[in-house]
């Protein structure tokens, strides 16, 4: 049993201190939030202000994303067990989801409220201490969703993310009312309630854009053109490499990445040298971009005789002349046995990629009709 508990993972030292650091603004979060709701809460209630109520409301919401940011924060930063190998780190994705979802029941509650007020119309009634918190209270929300948003972002956390941009929305919503008063103050027209309604469905259409893209992000994303142009890059410097192909990286949370991807190598390496490669290529796609490489397949690619060169050549002119096939390789050729095999890869951009796979086949059919073929259709997962 003592053995076991040794052999089970770390938590790195930078993740540990990730965790710290969301928990540690989330608090402030809170704490901010619980001060600015009590207060807003006691001066619409004086003032009859259906807007600095529904602000007062807001904060409370805020204050419960930022409890279930530390709460996701928490479930992430566990060690990976039997039933969870690859580590609780997509908890953060849930816990995102969680707060999209408070956001919207928000912005629809205060719709529903503003519309009610529109409706039934109810004067509010302005004093220069109430005019004074709502000022003071626009001032701590744009510092706090400044600094949690900006945190954040330094921290790769789409709940802080959230939680911030959702802060600075609640400074716009404490400035229109501002704004509200004085037009009620100096010109005697009441716009609050049609104010409350304009920033509700402001508020519903950043809760829905949240909830679209963090679902996008559980569902499962293709792998960033940029990031996946880098790791290929970085294979490929290695002498003896002649091309890196199929990389496919898995998210398992806030920079948490596996993956694997093929290299293609001549024929003239031997096995140890094979194992040296991709041992010195694992290691290097780690520290440089912090994806563990779960496995390095290699393609063995002709280079020492003649006609298999050349046949590559005349079957890849023929299979990128088919539009919308991007790439070609794992090219291997046995003469005496009349076998050859391939990848191709075949575009999303095509309407029908069974049909562009099909047709790249055919021209090369026609060009070796004794020669039985096996090709692959591959996909390239981070195609821009």
């Amino acid at each position: 049993m003592d053995n076991e508990k040794n052999n089970k993972p770390e938590i790195p030292a930078d993740s540990a201190s990730r965790s710290g650091k969301i928990i540690k603004t989330s608090a402030i979060g809170i704490a901010a939030n619980v001060f600015l709701a009590a207060f807003k809460a006691a001066v619409g209630l004086m003032s009859n202000s259906i807007a600095i109520i529904l602000d007062a409301v807001n904060n409370i919401s805020d204050a419960a994303s930022s409890l279930i940011t530390i709460i996701g924060a928490k479930l992430a930063g566990k060690q990976p067990d039997k039933k969870h190998p690859f580590g609780h780190g997509r908890a953060e994705y849930l816990s995102s989801l969680v707060i999209s979802i408070i956001i919207l029941y928000a912005g629809i509650t205060s719709l529903t409220e503003s519309i009610k007020k529109i409706i039934e119309p109810a004067t509010a009634e302005y004093s220069t201490p109430t005019l004074v918190i709502v000022g003071v209270a626009v001032v701590v929300k744009i510092v706090l969703g400044l600094y949690v948003r900006k945190t954040g972002k330094a921290l790769n956390s789409d709940s802080l993310v959230n939680s911030g941009t959702d802060a600075l929305f609640d400074s716009i919503i404490s400035a229109s009312t501002l704004a509200a008063a004085a037009i009620y103050l100096i010109w005697g027209i009441s716009l609050e309630a049609w104010l409350g309604a304009v920033i509700s469905l402001i508020i519903i259409k950043s809760g829905v854009g949240m909830l679209r893209e963090t679902l996008s992000k559980i569902l499962g994303e293709g792998t960033d053109a940029a990031f996946s142009r880098e790791i290929k890059a970085t294979a490929a410097a290695f002498p003896g490499v002649l091309g890196v192909y199929d990389l496919v990286v898995h998210d398992y949370g806030p920079d948490t990445f596996q993956g694997s991807l093929h290299i293609e190598v001549p024929d003239t390496l031997t096995a140890n040298d094979v194992d040296e490669l991709t041992r010195a290529i694992s290691a290097e796609v780690y520290c440089r971009h912090n994806v563990i490489l779960t496995a390095v397949s290699v393609y063995s690619r002709n280079t020492t005789d003649e006609l298999t060169v050349k046949t590559r050549e005349t079957v890849e002119n023929a299979v990128m002349s088919e539009k919308h096939i991007i790439g070609m390789h794992g090219f291997h050729m046995n003469a005496e046995e009349k076998t050859m095999r391939f990848d191709i890869v075949v575009s999303f951009y095509s309407e029908n990629r069974n049909a562009t796979y099909a047709a790249a086949v055919e021209k090369v059919k026609k060009l070796f009709p004794d020669y039985s073929l096996q090709v692959v259709m591959d996909t390239d997962y981070s195609e821009e």
